[in-house]
């Protein structure tokens, strides 16, 4: 049952990533079948070529691993059915459960090479150390994944449609965060702003990157981060409940985004504003 059980792995993370992305129902479903195929290929092989199943496995793996990338290709705005306030952590986190996928293969091609070359003479030495690369891996894939900035736009040269549909897209989204106060939704997310605006997920994206040259989540938090200025400044609620109310729901991503913005912590922030000038 252990190469069964192994081979629906895979699958099950694909699937985990894949509703954070907005499908149409037909696509969504036109070819879900296909993924219960590698436990049923794997128990063919143990009826009919049992000895295929440890490069049938590492196939599998690294195969769901470069779907898995392919579904984050675009950054945390391709994950556009993920609240804003997570998307960049489920973004590090799909790049994370496709490294350890791969990570995973390398090792089954380790023990395979070493029954090969010396009849598994290395394989207890191999098991043992595994998971404590594994950890390791997964760790600098994690500080990597965090140091990633978006990218701005590079290309200045945009056709005059393109430019005037950009903006078009852009004060619609603007409209709908500060006049209908959308950014404090703390489970927006690119669909549901998509829909909202009428405008498509991914020229919102593109319209965003171009003009302002961040990620929508990062655009969404700077309303956030100014209305939770505004509280701060004007009022005497805490930093707590400025947080919950500007749109935000976890404290770690509140003061990451508010540093980001201002350069400073929530408190100081607020400190520094209502000091008189001398």
């Amino acid at each position: 049952m252990l190469p069964v059980v192994a081979s629906c792995l895979p699958p099950l993370v694909l699937a985990s990533f894949r509703v954070l992305i907005h499908r149409d129902v037909a696509d969504a479903g036109s070819a879900r079948w296909l993924h219960a195929t590698p436990p049923v290929i794997i128990v063919a092989l143990l009826l009919l070529a049992p000895v295929l199943i440890d490069v049938a496995l590492i196939m599998i793996f690294v195969g769901y691993a470069l779907a898995v990338l392919n579904l984050g290709r675009a950054g945390p705005d391709a994950l556009d059915e993920a609240r804003f306030d997570g998307a960049v952590a489920a973004h590090r986190a799909l790049i994370i459960a496709a490294a350890s996928l791969c990570l995973s293969a390398f090792f089954d091609l380790a023990i395979l090479m070493d029954f090969e070359w010396s009849k598994g003479k290395n394989v207890a030495f191999i098991v043992s150390n595994a998971n404590l690369l594994s950890l390791l891996f997964i760790s600098l894939t994690a500080i990597v994944a965090s140091r990633a900035q978006a990218r701005a736009a590079t290309d200045t040269a945009q056709a005059p449609s393109m430019a005037a549909q950009d903006r078009e897209a852009l004060d619609r989204i603007r409209n709908l965060l500060v006049d209908q106060k959308l950014s404090r939704d703390e489970n927006l997310t690119l669909s549901r702003l998509a829909r909202r605006a009428g405008v498509p997920a991914r020229q919102i994206s593109g319209a965003v990157n171009r003009l302002a040259g961040k990620n929508v989540s990062q655009y969404i938090n700077d309303f956030r981060i100014a209305e939770a200025c505004r509280l701060l400044r004007e009022t005497d609620m805490s930093v707590t409940s400025a947080m919950l109310e500007s749109g935000f729901q976890t404290k770690s991503n509140f003061n990451r985004e508010f540093r980001r913005v201002t350069s400073l912590s929530p408190a100081s922030w607020r400190e520094s504003a209502r000091s008189p000038d001398v």
